[in-house]
């Protein structure tokens, strides 16, 4: 019974500390609550295909959500539940939506050969595989785009192929343009494109700060590219994160900006929780405790966004901080 006693103690310390809220199980795959989705993920996950088939013909043509839908049912497929995929294929050799899968869980099982870790925590063995596995995704982005011509989608594909095999500068600037043409403000292509313009990978942080201010500015209100800037003064700093770097007055202009774009976006945009998370995670640094809370209250339970999708453990870090922000919260209502 003594052997319990430290554990016991340590989970009362971490109660009393942070209490750790929300007490539900949290979805390591969404951003946010998207219950169409999560059931065709759950299907997919136990061999059936007909409910990820009915959400992409209720997406139509729209691209943001198809782009949404083929990444997350494509993660389920490269983790190994792929059954449902090839039996989809089999059933309807020329379906648009089930090449679009293909593609986007042939480029999400090269990013698992590969491993979360940074560049120097990743052995030669797994860089070799990444970049086979990414090569060989090839056909079935083409065999996407070649089945539907106006969809976007399996661009945004061929964009994460990019950053990781290292195309030219041009390269990709010409392929983003392709996407734009289809789809102006598409979210997932811009910032899967910044991401490319990072230090670490392919550009620099003056690059990845000038791509995402130029698309900011040229986008309409509620598009939510305005987070864009905002992504890449995250990305400029992540790891190393002190307080100046969310106090300072240019930060905090562009948090009020992203807090603006959210107000006009349509709610059921889909890419708007991934966007309230990382919103959220700025207005807690910057001491704003009731507006972080405000957006918080929007995804609570999901933890596929950044900050989170960085830390060691993601559930963690996202119960601690929407914790304080809430206690935070309440301290300041009472003290008004």
């Amino acid at each position: 019974m003594s052997s319990l006693v430290l554990p016991c103690l340590l989970l009362l310390w971490c109660w009393l500390t942070y209490g750790l809220l929300p007490l539900r199980w949290l979805n390591p795959r969404l951003a946010g609550p998207d219950a169409s989705l999560q059931r065709a993920c759950q299907a997919a996950s136990r061999g059936r295909w007909e409910p990820a088939a009915r959400l992409f013909e209720e997406a139509g043509h729209d691209w943001e959500r198809r782009s949404l839908y083929a990444q997350r049912l494509g993660q389920v497929a490269a983790g190994g539940r792929d059954r449902w995929l090839k039996a989809w294929e089999e059933s309807r050799p020329e379906d648009p939506d089930a090449a679009l899968v293909a593609a986007r869980a042939a480029v999400a099982y090269a990013w698992k050969v590969r491993g979360g870790a940074s560049a120097r925590g990743t052995s030669r063995s797994q860089f070799e595989g990444f970049h086979r596995e990414l090569r060989a995704s090839r056909d079935d982005i083409e065999r996407a785009s070649a089945l539907r011509p106006d969809d976007p989608s399996p661009l945004v594909a061929e964009i994460l192929r990019a950053r990781g095999l290292g195309y030219s500068h041009e390269e990709v600037h010409a392929l983003l343009s392709r996407v734009t043409d289809l789809a102006p403000q598409h979210f997932e292509a811009h910032s899967s494109a910044l991401q490319y313009w990072t230090a670490k990978w392919h550009g620099s942080h003056q690059l990845a700060r000038e791509f995402a201010e130029k698309a900011a500015a040229g986008a309409p209100p509620g598009s939510l590219l305005a987070v864009l800037p905002m992504i890449a003064c995250y990305e400029n700093h992540v790891g190393k994160p002190g307080a100046a770097d969310f106090l300072g007055r240019e930060v905090r202009a562009l948090v009020d900006a992203a807090v603006a774009d959210v107000a006009l976006a349509d709610p059921a945009h889909p890419r708007l929780p991934e966007v309230r998370h990382l919103l959220g995670y700025f207005l807690f640094r910057q001491g704003r405790y009731r507006a972080a809370r405000e957006q918080f209250r929007h995804v609570d339970g999901f933890t596929e966004a950044l900050p989170w999708r960085y830390a060691h453990v993601a559930s963690l870090h996202y119960r601690i901080v929407r914790t304080k922000t809430g206690r935070k919260a309440l301290t300041d209502r009472w003290l008004r």
